[in-house]
């Protein structure tokens, strides 16, 4: 089929072919950005990268799950390790606001948040995603409690649910410029909630 002719990259199976996995990737990234959430499709994409849809879908289940990974391939957050809670806290969210406001992930990110709202297939991706982001910000919080900065009863769980629903919801508000003390007074109140008694 026409569709499927691509003489530059070969499509290699079901196992990605890299060079082509590279190029929808890009080609994903480029329409999200010049056309935005509402020029986004999977046919805007393949003619961009000069893929088949089969292709895509056969990678790439979903609109969202290609959102998705465009998101990952982009996010570079650093998450500090100071040896304190309150540090660690303001410095991955200070990281993480400044990377959605500097490049297009924080664009790609809210784009995916709003295909969830009516697609169940996002709604499943984006569950999945946050459940592991949720893993990954309840290490500060267990690092912490291992040193006895918390209470030994606190769901550290919870702690990361709170600390992720107070950065999307600056994302989706477009609230990302917040100065370090504005960040810094949130994860202050959240540390008084949590603290250890005695400190």
């Amino acid at each position: 089929m026409a569709e499927e002719a691509d003489t530059a990259r070969k499509s290699i199976g079901a196992r990605r072919n890299p060079d082509s996995a590279d190029a929808i990737l890009e080609a994903a990234e480029a329409v999200l950005v010049e056309a935005g959430y509402a020029g986004f499709s999977i046919e805007a994409v393949a003619r961009r990268a000069r893929a088949g849809k089969p292709t895509i879908y056969r990678w790439w289940p979903s609109k969202a799950a290609l959102l998705l990974e465009v998101y990952q391939r982009q996010k570079r957050v650093d998450v500090p390790d100071t040896g304190g809670l309150e540090e660690d806290l303001v410095g991955f969210l200070t990281n993480l606001f400044s990377h959605w406001r500097e490049t297009s992930s924080g664009s790609v990110f809210r784009s995916l948040i709003a295909e969830a709202q009516s697609d169940e297939t996002a709604a499943e991706a984006l569950a999945d995603y946050a459940g592991g982001r949720r893993a990954h910000t309840r290490q500060i919080i267990e690092r912490a409690n291992a040193r006895g900065e918390i209470a030994s009863d606190i769901d550290p769980a919870v702690v990361a649910d709170l600390v992720a629903s107070y950065a999307w919801r600056h994302l989706l508000t477009n609230r990302l410029g917040e100065p370090e003390a504005t960040i810094r007074k949130a994860v202050r109140y959240l540390l008084q909630g949590i603290a250890a008694p005695g400190r």
